[in-house]
């Protein structure tokens, strides 16, 4: 559990963010709002949010949303190029910085960014639980906020296992699991690239109905184990 209250800058109030949104203050923690779109800020500020209407992009505009005392920023708009400079703007002020991108990005790209910033989301797969936790700092099991009929399964691959080899975009999942985390063996959970393959002694932590938690797990542990 997170006692201390915190401070938040969430640049983007679209679904990612607006969830993060209320995730965090349901949680007790301060969140401000950037969004360029009018519509967007007017809905924050009446969903309880202080909210500024601006490019996140913009230093003078984050500086206004109070950069300089929050504990992180998390820039979850669609655009890569704005995420990014929100993020560097975050950096200077002494941030913990979380960066929307989109799955779709080669790996070169996530490279690129991924050595700028403290974390990587990925909204198609983590959601906004993953980005919450992201901005908090925390490990990849802080997922009960998801849904009461939603699990997080942790698997370790062993051999024999039908998901040997395979990349994570090719691995056959129950409709609505997705994979929330990687890990080689002995190392630490992170967020997986579509391109990562599976081998012997790595683990992952799918998030999961909890009505076909089984079915993940024959799909990446063989019958065996």
């Amino acid at each position: 559990m997170y006692t201390s209250i915190m401070r938040f800058v969430i640049v983007g109030y679209g679904r990612v963010g607006s969830r993060t949104a209320q995730i965090v203050a349901e949680e007790g923690h301060e969140t401000v709002v950037v969004d360029d779109d009018l519509d967007r800020v007017k809905r924050a500020r009446e969903e309880g949010f202080e909210a500024i209407h601006g490019n996140g992009a913009d230093e003078a505009v984050l500086v206004d949303a109070g950069i300089d005392a929050a504990d992180a920023i998390g820039a979850f708009t669609p655009d890569l190029n704005v995420n990014f400079a929100a993020c560097m703007v975050g950096t200077h002020h002494g941030c913990r910085t979380v960066l929307r991108i989109d799955e779709d990005y080669r790996e070169e790209i996530y490279d690129r960014y991924a050595e700028d910033v403290d974390e990587i989301i990925y909204p198609e797969r983590l959601g906004a639980a993953g980005a919450k936790t992201a901005m908090l700092g925390g490990d990849f099991n802080v997922v009960t906020d998801l849904a009461t009929n939603l699990q997080l399964t942790v698997l370790e691959i062993v051999d024999g296992s039908p998901a040997v080899g395979k990349r994570m975009s090719e691995l056959e999942l129950p409709e609505g699991a997705r994979i929330y985390a990687h890990g080689r063996k002995r190392e630490p959970l992170t967020i997986p690239l579509p391109g990562t393959e599976l081998a012997v002694g790595d683990e992952v932590a799918v998030i999961t109905e909890t009505a076909r938690a089984d079915e993940v797990r024959e799909r990446l542990v063989p019958a065996t184990a």
